[in-house]
């Protein structure tokens, strides 16, 4: 009977089998059948999974068998790169410790159920530190009461920390030390029980956002203004006890925010300045909204709003015609890594839509996708787009493309004529750097293949990173749009870009109807970009209350041999949304 129940076991994880037989860098687990072969594993993962060194990503999500990652992650996966193992059941706390793990870049433990992560219960060591290269770290859904006080000396290069959603009452004081975390750019800890923020915060010199919303604050330290960087604060949802701060936070920008701060409020106070009326405040509010609207600047601010934005995911299995991609192995050594999604519902025909659209993207292209070297952003309308589509590599002298506003182009002459007009371009500006797609040539130095998405007509219709295809361009009629994400980093990147991505384009749409622009009022320069108008047209999503969804439906990413490679967005895309965005399956 032992040797009949032991017969199976080496079938148990086909997956494992497969990545070792294909020397596979990503391995993905999950489904209906996880949870009963990791239940039969002790609620651990398999011990052969820490026998694939090669793996960069490594992905089990969605199962609630899954209590503990098990011994020996740390010393079987030294390269692993991103490691998501969200909405599992994952706690008390993680026994044995996760790292050292020298090479994480991305872990992500959301949607668990961690109270605690003390030393040898935790992410790894302090000293040397365990995580020493992870940049986010997601613990956003948990039960934690307290956080680590050796978190900076274990991921001394943090750059994302998300903690929404757990019972946290305070932070420790470690994390913000002078110098503890100087690379971290976003905290985000809104609905936890904060009931203080310490002046200490200033030390935080690269912090661009800090998301506290629903907590328990009663104050805001003065010397959060003394973070030099700020450019996002959200405080809504506390019980501030000075009236106007508390004012403000529901419908003034940061910059305003701080400025009171600064000036003196009663905020947590440090000196007595004295700042204007509420009056005088809101009139000046109004006057830089006006002009932002004019100008069509400023969109991050413009769009926030208290309501709620609506996001519906479209599966595969409802959709008649879905779109696939196609990844030739072509890619590997190039740009390997390619997410898509078709986006259903957008405004781009209101006021300044589309150069708010457009604008957006140029912004997640120099922050999130760091200066499009981490990944690159291409947008298409749906209408010209034929599938099923091909990603690939060419060499320059094959590969042909009608980039935007030009004729049709080899991409070594394209090249060329870039690296030309770059070179005129330093000569009259009298300048070292250049601007525009200029500034991205450099990526493709020693490639001797290009990346590039062809459709089923044999188009090239995406050159990342330098340029998309004038056949589809976006216009302000556009209002389904298929937008896809290529790396050369990794898919989890990928998968945050478009994230970041879809939920901006939410935000957009949901300002443009509520705010009912004036057509009229369309800005030459978008136009210019994409088109005038074909004629009058209203969108799908134009609904009179300004609420109804994007409708976000499932791209597949498939092999040569026609294998599931990545479907966005999955169950755990979009999973760590901002709290006024609701996400409809």
């Amino acid at each position: 009977m032992a040797a009949a129940a032991a017969g199976p076991a080496p079938e148990a994880w086909p997956e494992l089998e497969l990545a070792e037989r294909e020397r596979r860098r990503e391995l993905l687990l999950t489904g209906p059948g996880l949870e009963q072969r990791v239940r039969e594993a002790g609620g651990r993962l398999p011990p052969r999974l820490f026998t694939l060194p090669l793996l960069h990503y490594l992905e089990v999500s969605g199962c609630g068998s899954l209590r503990e990652p098990g011994p020996g992650l740390a010393q079987g996966l030294p390269q692993l790169h991103s490691l998501v193992l969200r909405r599992n059941a994952l706690g008390p706390g993680l026994s044995p410790e996760l790292g050292p793990l020298p090479a994480l870049r991305v872990l992500d433990l959301s949607g668990n159920a961690l109270e605690a992560l003390p030393p040898g219960q935790g992410l790894g060591p302090a000293e040397p530190p365990g995580l020493p290269q992870l940049q986010s770290l997601n613990l956003s859904g948990n039960r934690l009461r307290e956080l680590p006080a050796d978190l900076p000396r274990c991921a001394p290069r943090l750059q994302t920390l998300n903690l929404t959603g757990n019972r946290l009452d305070s932070f420790p004081a470690a994390l913000f030390r002078p110098g503890a975390l100087p690379l971290l750019s976003e905290l985000a800890a809104a609905d936890n029980c904060l009931r203080e923020l310490s002046p200490d915060v200033a030390h935080l010199t690269s912090l661009k956002t800090l998301d506290l919303s629903n907590n328990q604050l009663s104050e805001v330290p003065a010397e959060l203004a003394d973070c030099p960087k700020l450019k996002e604060v959200n405080f809504r949802g506390n019980k501030l006890t000075d009236r106007r701060l508390e004012k403000m936070v529901h419908g003034c920008q940061t910059k305003s925010i701080l400025e009171y701060l600064r000036s003196g409020g009663r905020g947590g106070g440090r000196g007595k300045g004295r700042a204007d009326g509420p009056e005088k405040e809101e009139a000046r509010r109004r006057r830089r909204e006006r002009r932002r609207r004019e100008s069509g600047e400023g969109e991050e601010e413009e769009v926030g709003s208290t309501s709620r934005l609506l996001l519906r995911v479209l599966h595969v299995s409802e959709n008649p015609t879905p779109l696939t991609v196609h990844v030739n192995a072509a890619v590997k050594d190039v740009r390997p890594f390619i997410v898509g999604a078709v986006v259903k519902g957008m405004d781009l025909q209101a006021g300044n839509a589309l150069r708010r659209f457009l604008t957006s993207q140029t912004k997640l292209h120099e922050d999130i996708c760091e200066k499009r070297t981490a990944a690159t952003i291409a947008t298409h309308d749906l209408r010209a787009v034929r599938g099923p589509l091909v990603y690939t590599a060419r060499p320059p002298q094959d590969l042909k493309i009608v980039p935007l506003g030009r004729k049709e182009v080899k991409a070594k002459d394209l090249v060329r004529q870039l690296q030309l007009e770059a070179e005129e371009h330093r000569k009259q500006k009298k300048r070292q750097n250049v601007s525009g797609l200029h500034r991205y040539l450099h990526l493709l130095d020693g490639k001797e293949s290009y990346p590039c998405l062809v459709d089923a007509d044999g188009d090239v219709i995406s050159f990342p990173p330098i340029t998309n295809s004038e056949k589809t361009k976006i216009k302000k009629t556009t209002s389904d749009l298929f937008l896809e994400v290529t790396s050369a980093t990794s898919l989890q990147t990928c998968k945050e870009i478009m994230d970041a991505l879809v939920l901006k384009m939410a935000e957009i749409n949901k300002y443009t109807l509520e705010n009912k622009e004036d057509g009229s009022l369309s800005d030459p320069e978008a136009d210019a970009v994409s088109g005038p108008p074909l004629g009058p047209s209203t969108s799908p999503s134009a609904e009179k209350d300004g609420s109804a969804p994007l409708v976000v439906e499932q791209v597949r990413v498939l092999d040569e041999d026609g294998h599931l490679r990545v479907v966005y967005p999955s169950k755990t895309d979009l999973g760590c949304a901002a709290p006024h965005v609701t996400v409809i399956r």
